[in-house]
């Protein structure tokens, strides 16, 4: 009885390490494996071709840039600056990124969306944000909070988030992300604007919308 107990208890803990090492990128089995665009002394790790560890350079894990400001002169008034694996290709197989986020006054945001691929932990640097997450079917619950510089937000992965500036100035947030590369699916540009559109029908139905309300939100995105 007491044998059983034990492999219960080992394969449980084995069940929840598995569990929670799927969760996120893959850990790299060696130092570093800096990504490289060339076939040319070259392995393919990860989604990227990775360079020769001897022929890696401090460059290599390095990127400059993140104290000039994003232009928010756009439909949203934001301006995501990312710093992920195409920016430092050293990033490659290390499971972790950055963005630097700047939202207009009076109504900038970073509308809906989603990161199938990791958890994001933002920084307020500067003005007040208005931010949540809604959890999955069937509760959908949201969570919300008023942010002001110096707060400290996270988003579980793969959950639809979002941040609104409610300040009368600019804001500035920071936000580092568990994967290299952990994507993005803004929901209003995947629903109403995907590449060939979606049934006018099947949306008109699903948002209990008037059919020529969905093929008008069609032509905005």
């Amino acid at each position: 009885m007491k044998g059983v107990q034990h492999f219960l208890v080992v394969f449980s803990l084995l069940i929840l390490g598995f569990t929670l090492a799927s969760s996120s990128d893959p850990s790299p089995l060696q130092d570093l494996c800096v990504a490289l665009n060339s076939t040319k002394h070259a392995v393919f790790v990860n989604g990227k071709l990775c360079k020769d560890p001897k022929l890696a350079t401090a460059d290599d894990f390095f990127f400059s840039g993140l104290d000039t400001p994003g232009n928010t002169s756009n439909a949203v008034g934001s301006r995501v600056t990312p710093v992920n694996v195409d920016q430092i290709p050293g990033l490659n197989t290390l499971g972790i990124s950055l963005v630097r986020i700047d939202y207009a006054p009076n109504g900038g945001q970073n509308p809906p969306h989603t990161h199938p691929r990791a958890t994001e932990i933002l920084v307020v640097t500067k003005g007040t944000l208005y931010v949540g997450f809604v959890t999955s079917n069937p509760d959908n619950r949201l969570f919300t909070k008023v942010l002001k510089t110096g707060d400290v937000f996270v988003f579980p992965v793969g959950l639809i988030h979002f941040q609104f500036n409610i300040g009368k100035t600019n804001a500035i947030a920071f936000a580092g992300l568990s994967s290299q590369n952990p994507g993005v699916i803004t929901i209003a540009n995947a629903v109403f604007g995907s590449n060939p559109a979606i049934n006018s029908e099947v949306l008109a139905k699903a948002f209990k919308l008037d059919k020529k309300m969905v093929e008008y939100l069609q032509t905005q995105f």
